[in-house]
């Protein structure tokens, strides 16, 4: 089988967030989708399987389990089919029955995500201790993703953030991840966030498209602004532009291809 390392969300080798992308020739059982995965270790690997010329089912696995949306692990197959064939639009279509739109426009790899709404939250003491956050603006939740979002007032302090994950998984139980965001300091941007997710991935995900469904819009709106460039201010770092756009999200980003080979059965 096919296989593709690319790092999504940069233009340099080895920053921004590795992504396995997997060309599925015959059926694979989730099991075997999952050993895969496992066995890769990213925090993502999609598999992907043709449907016609310009429409592909895709499938996401972290290390733990399958996940429903994924935006680096699309943006990172989308680079693969165009690369590959020369297109510059394709559609995926998600196990959640989601159609995923996306095109690439010049460097860049455009993709059509649905917006998701969020509520208040709570999060207990002992899960702010762990993540370290001793003060915040507003906690709420994307109960369609299970992502809790936690909005700090300051920067450095998001861009220090050292989580204790055991004591988080502790205090915080059933939740697939939890993402951080606060407004930039400085021109450059206009939001950062970084996002935790040892329930169900790795410790802390590089760059993460997905968090766009909510992200976008909750900036949008304080903002007053619909177009926006985010920075995820993780050790590797990446940035992406997104644009909110009716009931859409359009996340703008780039991909690098750091490897090619086949994964043997």
């Amino acid at each position: 089988m096919k296989t593709y390392f690319v790092d999504a969300f940069t233009k340099v080798k080895f920053k921004g967030n590795p992504a396995a992308v997997c060309l599925v020739e015959k059926t694979l059982d989730d099991s075997m989708m999952q050993s895969i995965a496992t066995e890769i270790g990213f925090s993502e690997t999609a598999f992907i399987a043709p449907i016609d010329l310009h429409q592909f089912d895709i499938l996401y696995f972290s290390p733990k389990e399958e996940i429903p949306l994924c935006g680096h692990a699309t943006l990172s197959a989308a680079k693969v089919l165009f690369d590959q064939h020369g297109m510059d639009q394709l559609r995926f279509y998600t196990r959640s029955k989601l159609e995923l739109n996306v095109f690439k426009i010049g460097d860049q790899i455009m993709m059509e995500f649905p917006i998701y709404s969020l509520k208040n939250w709570q999060l207990s003491p002992g899960a702010l201790e762990a993540l370290g956050i001793a003060s915040y603006a507003s906690i709420q939740y994307a109960e369609a993703l299970n992502i809790v979002l936690v909005e700090m007032d300051d920067f450095a302090a998001l861009r220090a953030l050292n989580p204790d994950f055991s004591a988080l998984v502790h205090h915080c139980p059933g939740v697939r991840g939890i993402c951080v965001s606060s407004r930039f300091d400085g021109p450059e941007f206009d939001f950062s966030y970084r996002f935790f997710w040892p329930w169900s991935g790795t410790n802390e995900d590089p760059v993460t498209g997905g968090v766009q469904t909510f992200l976008a819009p909750f900036w949008a709106a304080k903002l007053g602004r619909k177009q926006l460039k985010a920075l995820q201010c993780s050790l590797r770092t990446g940035e992406m532009e997104v644009h909110v756009c009716g009931e859409k999200v359009q996340i703008f980003g780039e991909g690098v291809i750091v490897l090619e080979g086949n994964l043997f059965e």
